[in-house]
């Protein structure tokens, strides 16, 4: 079965304070990696204040998920669980394609035999 990532992320920001910091965290967030990010671009950014705003957010964002009571639905864990979600479905259809092939080719090997 996928993994839905926006229905994971509406069921795990379901109380109302835990919406409130995401909403407060956000902009703080995207600033402070602006800030790292700009730094290791050449463009006079400060690394430091990045990293701050960056935890200070993450800060927030754990805060409303301890306040859920569902600390595991932080991002990284959600885009682990896709990606690994992914991953299966993937090596699923590796696997089935494979096996296709294999078929295939024992196919034509045994039409060969029945030819010859």
């Amino acid at each position: 079965m996928p993994f839905d990532l926006v229905k994971a992320i509406k069921s795990t920001h379901r109380h109302p304070t835990n919406r409130v910091l995401h909403l407060i965290g956000l902009p703080i967030y995207v600033t402070g990696i602006t800030l790292v990010a700009g730094y290791f671009l050449n463009l006079n950014t400060n690394p430091i204040t990045g990293l701050t705003l960056w935890l200070i957010a993450v800060s927030l964002f754990l805060t409303g998920h301890k306040i859920e009571g569902n600390l595991r639905a932080m991002t990284l864990i959600i885009v682990f669980e896709y990606l690994r979600s992914r991953k299966v479905i993937l090596s699923n259809q590796v696997r089935r394609s494979a096996a296709e092939t294999k078929n295939l080719l024992a196919n034509k090997i045994d039409s060969l035999i029945m030819s010859a």
